[in-house]
């Protein structure tokens, strides 16, 4: 099949990559909770990421020089970030454009970035499974001491600050809220009462808490996370960019969108997997 190209749609490209990426970055839940990086143009596929021990400080006396045993030696560990491409494609025909009653462009566009967003979100996700240490079981439902444990674990490791989250499947946090509404915060509680009144959890010892069906749940057994911002890296070379071609013996055109960008585990003991079951089953 013979393929040319026309400027059919060029004018409603702008509009389509408009829709996608507003579409990608407010569906994308794991983008804003990592540490992001940009690598430009014809630099490789990779980029080294740093990581720095911690140093110790010791006392000295006024006036006394410090000694080789109060020397802080940085050393300095790597993570790699390797970029690839993802995409998909859509087929526009000229019918739908001139028939249908729905904004076909916003469609196109809103289809496409949650695609990608979707794509980006299940990869980061699966870095999860990369981390150091596990909490829970695949057998048993998580609960809200499960959170205090893991946010006790990372406090001890000298992880501060508030960028700790956690991202679960949503079968696995209505075991954790059904709890917060029965027994472990009790019916007087705030957190509980929030629970049982918008289905929403909040935040839990200071983690700020996100449901996403991109966290895979099969049968007994989810891996979510809990985690410190710096634990993950994203390293985006393209974001989403969309181009066109023209099928004439299918009149139509094919659009088709493209990013391209990396991820991995910067520090593993950043954070934890958290392995559960949940007492619902799918749909």
């Amino acid at each position: 099949m013979a393929n040319s190209t026309t400027t059919t749609l060029n004018d409603l490209l702008p509009s389509i990559v408009a829709e996608a990426m507003f579409q990608a970055q407010e569906q994308s839940i794991m983008r804003n909770l990592v540490k992001n990086f940009t690598m430009g143009n014809n630099n490789g596929k990779t980029i080294t990421v740093p990581k720095y021990a911690p140093v110790t400080a010791i006392d000295v006396a006024e006036g006394t020089d410090l000694t080789v045993a109060g020397e802080a030696t940085l050393s300095t560990d790597s993570a790699v970030l390797t970029v690839s491409e993802v995409g998909v494609m859509a087929t526009v025909t000229d019918l739908a454009l001139r028939t249908s009653s729905s904004n076909v462009v916003a469609d196109a566009g809103r289809l496409m970035g949650e695609a990608i967003a979707k794509k980006m979100d299940q990869d980061l996700i699966g870095e999860f499974a990369n981390l150091a240490a596990t909490i829970g079981s695949a057998t048993t439902a998580m609960t809200a001491a499960q959170m205090f444990e893991a946010v006790a674990k990372l406090r001890n490791n000298g992880i501060s600050g508030a960028d700790i989250f956690c991202v679960v499947n949503p079968l696995v946090a209505y075991d954790m809220k059904s709890g917060l509404s029965n027994t472990f915060a009790g019916h007087a509680g705030d957190l509980s009462n929030e629970a049982l009144r918008t289905g929403y959890v909040g935040t839990i010892a200071g983690v700020r808490i996100f449901e996403s069906a991109n966290v895979p749940h099969t049968t007994g057994d989810s891996i979510g996370g809990i985690f410190h911002r710096d634990a993950l890296g994203l390293a985006t070379m393209q974001d989403i960019q969309i181009e066109q071609q023209r099928d004439a013996s299918l009149r139509a055109n094919e659009l088709v969108a493209t990013a391209v960008y990396g991820h991995g585990v910067l520090y593993d003991n950043y954070g934890f997997a958290m392995s559960a079951d949940s007492t619902l089953a799918d749909a």
